[in-house]
């Protein structure tokens, strides 16, 4: 027996390269935590938050004091594109806008860079659609995920 579909805002389709037969994935409790953030709270961080690229390991992380406590993974495409795979923020510092800030911080320094994105994270994905000045960074030949609608 499945249950209901997902609302909307959690809807995404895959490009067949992800790895997802059907073209579909079921967003995780996790990940729905995520979106509701980038939504419904998008607070500013605290002030000791800093954020690093760790071009050697392929992540943007935030980090306070000396933990890191969320992180952005990314592939480097080609000389001009990233495609950013998923974003994680520890349980204990959720819905404190973290997530939001890295995201919009992976944005900027893609833009200062002169590169673009393609997206395989849909917390990412609701982050552009909200904030429609990030959305020229879309790669239009490899935008990777899309919305759409979701089926159980």
């Amino acid at each position: 027996m499945t249950g209901p579909t997902a609302p909307s805002r959690y809807a995404s389709e895959h490009p067949d390269e992800a790895g997802y037969p059907d073209g579909k994935d079921a967003l995780s409790q996790d990940r729905t935590v995520l979106i509701d953030e980038l939504l419904d709270n998008p607070h500013t961080p605290a002030s000791d938050l800093e954020f690093v690229n760790d071009e050697k390991a392929g992540i943007y992380g935030a980090i306070v004091g000396d933990r890191e406590i969320a992180g952005l993974s990314y592939n480097v495409a080609d000389d001009d594109r990233l495609v950013l795979l998923a974003i994680s923020v520890f349980p204990e510092f959720r819905k404190q806008g973290i997530a939001t800030e890295l995201i919009r911080r992976v944005l900027d320094d893609v833009r200062a860079q002169g590169k673009t994105v393609t997206i395989m994270c849909p917390i990412v994905r609701t982050f552009i659609e909200n904030n429609h000045e990030y959305a020229a960074l879309v790669d239009s030949k490899h935008p990777g995920v899309t919305k759409g609608s979701h089926q159980s």
